[in-house]
């Protein structure tokens, strides 16, 4: 249940006090001082010659003055200071040397009011002593040092202790809610952070959903459309077809059971991470997984096999390749890169350029591996092959050429064809 603002204001501690307890506690303590100031103002306006009346009214204003302590201390003390010779105040002058020497008054003011409390006392302490009894003078002067100092030094070391303390808890405090909002900052980090692996992690996983299973069913669909147009006129030719088929099958079933295994094995690191506590661990999750799919999956020594493929679905597929790599030397997460690559674009021609002509170039470079396939005008399209596109291969390529530091390049040839390039840092 809420109220409005003026409310809540009325509900609140009044005036310059924190808390309404203090409040209450400021005003006890000020009601106990008037009334000692009031009786001690009855002598006092016996030893002044004035209306006893005169002498209460005086007390009571002199003592009532320590309800303002918090508000201002110096002046508490200055009007302690001011009625010492009236002997009366002892309350108001203890405990507004407590209240100054815990405030945030500079320690300069601190020590100058103290002393001219200390002295003040001093002189009255004195002289009242010298006046009333016949006694040593030295004793005299002990006494009065002695009642002197009582009256000002313990209420002072006590406030200073208390002020002390207090701004200590308050820095302590400080700090505890600096560091609340740096925990919070650093959860909210960890949770971006954490969100961004497993983005990056789902997008990995559907990338290679997408290069495992489309080029596969793609041949499949090839070969299914070209079993269904001889199943009559060349049984033999669709019995070899069916055999394709069939292998095809089989083939994309070993790499999704492969890419599968590798999927159960990823959570064991990101629970190691999680134990662990650290932010930063978090994010080499998504690296640490991608070699780990990288360490099982294709490399550029199958190529020849891809390229296989695609000619037994009937496609005219040359290979030329340059330099001395027998591509078994580079990193895990390049081989597998360049081979998807390829792959990929094969699985373009497919669907988008049957009947063409494809050259597939392969450069092994200082420092890099380069891979290029570039089709020629399509003769036309299939009947009945019907294959569908999601509209990711090329995406697909861009973000795993990408995210090794190398260079992505594709788009339309002069001669009416397509071309996809690649280049790779071996490191």
């Amino acid at each position: 249940m809420t109220g409005t603002g003026e409310e809540q204001g009325r509900a609140g501690p009044p005036l310059w006090w924190a808390r309404r307890r203090d409040a209450v506690g400021d005003a006890a303590l000020g009601a106990v001082s008037a009334a000692e100031c009031a009786w001690e103002g009855i002598r006092f306006s016996e030893e002044a010659g004035i209306p006893v009346a005169a002498g209460v009214l005086f007390g009571v204003v002199v003592g009532a003055t320590l309800v303002l302590r918090r508000r201002w201390p110096i002046a508490v003390v200055l009007v302690g200071i001011a009625v010492a010779p009236a002997e009366m105040g002892f309350l108001l002058s203890v405990a507004g040397m407590y209240t100054l020497a815990s405030s945030e008054v500079p320690r300069r003011i601190i020590a100058a009011l103290a002393s001219m409390s200390l002295v003040a006392t001093f002189v009255v302490m004195y002289v009242k002593t010298r006046g009333d009894v016949e006694a040593d003078p030295t004793l005299v002067l002990a006494l009065s040092v002695f009642v002197a100092v009582a009256l000002t030094v313990p209420p002072m070391l006590l406030g200073l202790y208390i002020g002390a303390r207090r701004r200590l808890m308050e820095s302590l405090q400080e700090r505890a809610d600096s560091l609340e909002r740096e925990l919070s900052l650093l959860a909210d980090r960890a949770e971006e952070r954490a969100e961004w692996a497993r983005t990056e992690e789902r997008t990995r996983i559907a990338r290679e959903m997408h290069d495992v299973v489309a080029h596969r069913v793609s041949l499949m669909v090839v070969h299914a459309a070209a079993l269904e147009a001889v199943a009559v006129k060349d049984p033999a030719r669709a019995a070899k077809n069916a055999a394709l088929v069939g292998d095809m099958g089989r083939q994309a079933l070993t790499e999704l059971r492969e890419m599968l295994g590798v999927l159960r094995a990823a959570p064991k690191p990101v629970a190691a991470v999680a134990a662990a506590g650290s932010v930063e661990a978090v994010v080499r999750v998504v690296p640490a997984a991608v070699a780990a799919g990288a360490e099982d999956g294709p490399s550029l020594a199958e190529l020849e096999a891809l390229v296989g493929q695609s000619r037994a679905a009937g496609m005219a597929v040359e290979v030329v390749v340059h330099g001395d790599g027998d591509g078994g030397g580079y990193a895990p997460e390049v081989e597998q890169t360049a081979y998807r690559v390829v792959q990929e674009a094969l699985t373009n021609c497919h669907k988008h350029a049957p009947g063409a002509r494809v050259v597939v170039r392969l450069a092994h470079r200082e420092g890099e591996v380069a891979m290029q396939v570039e089709n020629g005008p399509s003769e036309g399209p299939v009947a009945g092959v019907g294959l569908p596109s999601g509209g990711n291969g090329l995406v697909g390529m861009r973000e795993r050429v990408l995210g090794l530091g190398g260079v992505f390049v594709s788009g339309p040839t002069d001669a009416g064809g397509f071309r996809v390039s690649a280049v790779l840092p071996v490191r």
